[in-house]
């Protein structure tokens, strides 16, 4: 091992550890009062605003495996009752089921899950206070579950567990348990992988490089968090700069992109919710939170969507099917903040997209081919893109192999000194004038600024 391969391994390393980038701090828990669930799920405000509830009209999941590698999935979850059809420990601190919550923020995982494949549960029994013949006919909110809707309810979860965030007593590195868990997801028939988890540093070991290659031959979506600015993620960071993987930026509760609760970088392809979130905590109970790791299983959700309604479309369709039919923000065209626009489930369902053998948000064997010298694989030669599918917005790589040890230690200076140059500050620049301005659009008001942290914690559904 080169010291400079050496010194990726431990940034990388040290740079995950503190990256479940929708994080929970345990110090920032604050116990709120007793409530019905379904106050939860009336917060669920991104079902109708993404166009989720009308996309339901199309599919909801069923029949699509969806891997959520985080910090465990608790399965006795009352909302994940049925949802989980699998899992793993790779962290070797785990159970073999993947459904022990696990690391420095254990809660994260089943935060991700239920938003992405909850299915609600029963509300208690109502006390009657009208005789039989009087009985009123239900309501269509009275027949809606308690507890938190996922977006894809009838997609399956594969739960695959990870240390990060503290020290592994299993002894696994995050290098090792990254691409161990993509493996895993991917033999054991994932078709969307969830990935809430980053880095502040836009590179990734050389030895993640099989796995997510093995993913995209495989016709695997990968689904990952840009990351939050308010965790140090200034920029987009690993493994959310892969080519290939679908990208998720945040948004505020007014629909820009938000201050704290995301980052930018070229390689963000979709922006969805990311603050006022709401989702469950092991043990029943519920939670407000905030990150784009809360955005993520949004699109995870709407990507499982389309993969129940039309099996056999390709997973670069699947990708350019929901950023082509995204909202555009920002500036015109794919930009920094928002990539292709803001997720629109309703379109994604239901709008008439060309058909693309390309992914437009690249291949990691083209990546592969160009910056490792093509010893993984030899893809065969990638064909143009169809005249109204998203045009591909990397074609050649967004991270570099890695260079010898730079006296510049920050992830932005290293990042431009290892190789995006000019073209990276100005996007950088540009991106934080759009920021500028949004904030002060907003009133420059930090109410709902992105913490990283948990707001509000419910004890559960408790009968009143």
């Amino acid at each position: 091992m080169t010291r400079a391969t050496a010194r990726l391994r431990r940034t990388v390393s040290a740079l995950l550890s503190a990256a479940l980038v929708g994080g929970v701090a345990a110090t920032a828990i604050a116990t709120a009062p007793a409530a019905q669930a379904d106050t939860w799920r009336d917060r669920e405000y991104w079902l109708k605003e993404a166009g989720i509830t009308k996309a339901w009209a199309v599919s909801k999941g069923a029949n699509v495996k969806v891997a959520v590698i985080d910090s465990g999935v608790d399965g006795d979850h009352p909302d994940l009752k049925g949802a989980i059809a699998g899992g793993h420990d790779v962290s070797g601190a785990g159970t073999a089921d993947g459904q022990k919550s696990i690391g420095a923020k254990p809660e994260h995982g089943t935060l991700v899950a239920t938003m992405l494949a909850g299915r609600g549960h029963e509300p208690p029994p109502k006390k009657s206070t009208t005789s039989a013949k009087s009985s009123p006919s239900p309501s269509p909110s009275d027949s809606m579950p308690d507890g938190i809707m996922g977006v894809a309810p009838e997609a399956q979860i594969l739960a695959v567990s990870t240390w990060l965030g503290s020290e592994n007593p299993g002894g696994k590195s995050d290098q090792d348990q990254i691409p161990e868990a993509v493996r895993w997801a991917v033999d054991n028939g994932a078709k969307v992988i969830n990935i809430s988890l980053g880095s502040t540093s836009p590179e990734w070991p050389q030895s993640w490089d099989a796995a997510f290659l093995y993913a995209e031959q495989k016709d695997v979506v990968i689904v990952a968090a840009a990351g939050n600015r308010v965790a140090g993620n200034v920029q987009v960071g690993a493994p959310a700069t892969i080519p290939g993987v679908l990208t998720v930026a945040g948004l505020d509760r007014n629909g820009q992109a938000s201050t704290d609760s995301s980052s930018q970088g070229i390689s963000i392809g979709v922006a969805a919710p990311a603050e006022k979130l709401a989702g469950g905590l092991p043990g029943g109970s519920y939670a407000e939170w905030a990150g784009t790791s809360g955005a993520t299983p949004i699109v995870s959700g709407v990507a499982a969507l389309i993969r129940s309604e039309w099996p056999e479309m390709s997973a670069e369709q699947v990708i350019n099917r929901i950023v082509s039919t995204a909202t555009d923000a920002g500036a015109p065209g794919k930009d920094p903040l928002y990539g292709f626009g803001v997720l629109d489930a309703e379109a994604a369902l239901k709008d008439d997209v060309a058909e693309t053998k390309v992914n437009p948000l690249g291949s990691i064997s083209d990546w592969i081919r160009v910056h490792r010298r093509g010893n993984l694989a030899t893809p065969a030669p990638v064909p143009p893109a169809e005249s109204h599918a998203a045009q591909p917005t990397l074609p050649r790589a967004t991270v570099p192999v890695a260079q010898p040890p730079s006296q510049m230690d920050s992830a932005l200076p290293a990042a431009v000194v290892i190789g995006f140059g000019g073209l990276f500050v100005t996007i950088i620049i540009a991106g934080a004038v759009q920021l500028r301005r949004a904030y002060r659009a907003s009133g420059g008001n930090p109410e709902d600024a992105d913490t990283g942290v948990l707001n509000k914690v419910d004890s559960g559904d408790q009968p009143s």
